[in-house]
């Protein structure tokens, strides 16, 4: 079995509602975007994946830096693979969606899903609602209330307030008003912020040490990206002065930075994600090297349809994962509007769960006609080579 064909596109897909996340501060989306990947083998096989959408850089990352030396290599040898992945990461932009391409490919040919090929540690897993939006605490309530009738019994807020008092004012409105009928986690998103409008600034220590504390009083589950992502000695010193668990790693690169995170204990939990920080396979290491620290692995999944389920994937595998992430905030961002691409969209059972599922590969089903109408850009190697 050899890599015969290699196509990206580019897809927009609208809205029903302009999203105003807190991470993109003073700016709103009124579509999603991704670049979708399929990787067709010798024999007929097509292998699915997603990256987060960066426009003509995504294209040529996938059409320069990495088709040119992954034609014509057997899938099966992913950690021959993984190297031209990295490199292009270095000069491009995101690929890691090739390597979940490259899973899907290994588990239909084995007739199997991913994680049982992994290990198999569990079937299904409590799913958190992971919002978005920066809300009132009276909409806030009204949104979880929604989202508690669709099963899900625990959610994620967000912060970035002007101020730490606004901040912890929010979350102890919606524990007064919730009680103990949902469990929270809380991201303070001081890691990274989008390119927008800004106010660009990020918390001192200070300011973390006094939102942990508060979470900690308010029975928050963890609390998440309290500060910026490189201030790993911010991050050690924080998780040794307080009981509260401290997350992240999301948009952190490389086994490399892992590793240091781990070895330096600047989080509790880890939430590196298979669309934005590594192969989907290459993050079971990070995992590994989790649960020998007696860390958890929890990874972010706030992308799209393809990579939540790659995700899903990665912690059905994982034996120190006991939540997993569902991005979900109506209006604006829908099951459906994550999962378009897909025949169904994925969703919670009545007890807040999401199962894993028995198809083969990545666990999901494409929906090339629900996306042929939002294709904006394409790259083809079949059609670059004639």
């Amino acid at each position: 079995m050899r890599i015969d064909r290699i196509t990206a596109s580019v897809i927009r897909y609208p809205l029903p509602r302009p999203l105003r996340p807190s991470w993109a501060p003073g700016r709103e989306f009124g579509s999603t975007t991704c670049t979708l990947l399929e990787v067709t083998t010798d024999d007929g096989v097509v292998g699915y994946g997603a990256a987060p959408d960066t426009g003509q850089i995504g294209l040529a990352t996938i059409s320069d830096m990495v088709a040119p030396y992954a034609l014509g290599k057997d899938p099966f040898q992913v950690e021959e693979i993984s190297p031209i992945l990295r490199n292009a990461a270095r000069d491009g932009s995101y690929p890691w969606g090739f390597e979940t391409a490259l899973w899907d490919i290994i588990g239909k040919a084995a007739g199997m899903p991913a994680y049982r090929l992994w290990g198999a540690h569990k079937r299904r897993i409590r799913a958190y609602a992971s919002l978005a939006e920066l809300t009132s605490v009276e909409e806030q309530v009204e949104r979880l209330s929604a989202l508690k009738a669709l099963g899900f019994t625990a959610a994620k807020l967000r912060l970035r307030r002007p101020s730490i008092r606004e901040d912890i004012a929010f979350v102890e409105g919606v524990r007064s008003a919730v009680g103990d009928s949902m469990e929270l986690m809380v991201d303070a998103n001081q890691a990274h912020v989008m390119p927008s409008p800004g106010p660009h600034n990020f918390w001192r220590f200070e300011d973390a040490l006094a939102v942990a504390r508060a979470m900690q009083d308010l029975g928050v589950v963890w609390l998440e990206e309290p500060l910026h992502r490189y201030d790993y000695g911010g991050l050690a010193r924080l998780c040794d002065a307080v009981d509260i668990p401290i997350a992240g790693g999301e948009l952190n690169l490389g086994l490399h930075e892992y590793k240091l995170l781990i070895d330096r204990g600047c989080y509790d939990i880890i939430q590196a994600d298979c669309a934005f920080s590594e192969g989907v396979f290459q993050l079971r290491k990070v995992a590994a090297l989790a649960e020998l620290a007696y860390k958890r692995f929890i990874p972010h999944t706030w992308s799209n349809g393809v990579g939540l389920a790659a995700n899903l994937q990665l912690a059905a595998a994982t034996p120190n994962c006991d939540w997993f992430e569902f991005p979900i905030d109506p209006p604006a961002w829908t099951p459906a509007a994550r999962d378009f691409m897909l025949d169904r969209p994925f969703e919670v059972d009545a007890d807040g769960y999401i199962a894993v599922g028995d198809a083969p590969g990545m666990g999901m089903e494409f929906d090339r006609e629900a996306v042929a109408p939002y294709v904006v850009a394409t790259w083809d190697s079949r059609e670059a080579a004639s």
